[in-house]
């Protein structure tokens, strides 16, 4: 997980971050879209959506043969020869129809066979090239990370942006799509407060947070009388529908959260955060998927591996601005994770102690809890 030290000021809202956001919902309704960096334009659909628009609309658009752009974690996943030290976003090379796309991106749907990838020719992207912009607006817009890429031949004397209206496309710079998640998370905004007397706490105010993208929103539970002139009692928790709102034995969500909102209580005030970053901002439908990773075998870590992500894809910045926001600089933080304090920390906002934040587990979420505390260092 990269720390990001160095964040825009708050401005009003750039156009080009406006595209990104519309960027976001024609992928997720399966759309074509443009991006460009300063050599370069392709067009590109999300792999998983392959079907109403499909490899060969792209090819005729473009006028050159697509590719399928993967995280490295997603190559490794499949068997395919890739430096998992340098391996970032790769493409792949083949004459692949749709069918085997879904095939290759979402192994939830069926097992890749190694007689399946003997074809596929690894080519390794730039880190700040088209492909890897690509799978950035995947993972924003919660998808698989995994694009049909189609590099544009060349315009000639016609511009990016002639060619991309002459077509009806949306056109993003990769420069706006590199900055997105720092200047939403900068720009969040408090939208309303109200009183919410909870089971575990009767004097919580609940203040609610926009992000300017359209996104879901973040949580503040200010709880009981908080002293602002000392390390503030916090907790961050990450949205888990299954979790916190069904109840599900696989993981400690939901333990976690009421637990949280009962200690802050019972320490007499401090604040939770209650963040809009599903299955570690990987999504509700991919930690559904996930999870049926794990049915067949993989753990936590794995699974997510496995999909193409990484093992924890959660920002920490919107934590940082809530807090900031909400006149806190330093804290006092309930957690059993050693990366939040070194990434909340980056963020500017003061660690000065660590609360341990424990709950017995059950026949459900051992093997989850063990593999949180030797492969993601959690203390137990």
């Amino acid at each position: 997980m990269t720390i990001h030290q160095d964040f825009p000021s708050p401005s009003a809202r750039a156009p080009d971050q406006i595209d990104v956001d519309r960027a976001i919902s024609e992928l997720r309704r399966g759309g074509i879209v443009a991006i460009r960096d300063r050599d370069n334009v392709a067009i590109i659909v999300a792999a998983e959506l392959l079907g109403p628009v499909g490899s060969r609309d792209l090819a005729q658009l473009a006028g050159s043969a697509p590719v399928l752009a993967i995280t490295g974690q997603r190559a490794i996943a499949m068997g395919l020869k890739v430096d998992p030290a340098t391996a970032q976003t790769i493409a792949l090379t083949a004459a692949v129809d749709d069918d085997r796309v879904h095939r290759l991106v979402d192994p939830t749907s069926s097992p890749v066979e190694t007689q399946s990838i003997g074809d596929l020719t690894v080519l390794p992207a730039s880190p700040d090239g088209l492909g890897v912009s690509a799978i950035k607006l995947m993972k924003l817009a919660r998808l698989l990370p995994a694009a049909v890429v189609a590099l544009v031949a060349p315009l000639g004397p016609m511009t990016a942006g002639r060619w991309a209206a002459a077509h009806s496309l949306l056109l993003v710079d990769v420069e706006a799509i590199a900055d997105y998640s720092d200047q939403v998370a900068v720009r969040l905004t408090q939208a309303a407060t109200a009183h919410v007397p909870l089971a575990g706490a009767d004097d919580c105010d609940v203040v609610a947070f926009r992000p300017l993208d359209g996104g879901t929103e973040h949580l503040a539970l200010k709880i009981g009388q908080i002293d602002f002139d000392q390390p503030v009692l916090v907790r961050l928790h990450s949205q888990c529908l299954t979790g916190d709102l069904l109840g599900s034995l696989r993981c400690d969500c939901g333990d976690q959260l009421q637990g949280a909102i009962k200690e802050i209580n019972a320490a007499g005030g401090g604040i939770l955060l209650y963040l809009a970053q599903e299955g570690r901002n990987i999504g509700l439908i991919n930690k559904l998927r996930a999870y049926a990773l794990q049915d067949q075998g993989l753990d936590t870590v794995d699974a997510n591996l496995a999909l193409g992500f990484d093992a924890d894809e959660r920002l920490y910045r919107p934590a940082a601005e809530m807090l900031r926001q909400l006149g806190v600089g330093s804290v006092r933080l309930m957690t059993n994770n050693p990366e939040k304090l070194g990434q909340l920390e980056a963020c500017g906002i003061k660690i000065a102690d660590r609360v341990a934040h424990v709950f017995p587990s059950n026949q459900h979420n051992e093997r989850y809890l063990a593999t949180k505390a030797q492969r993601s260092g959690h203390l137990f």
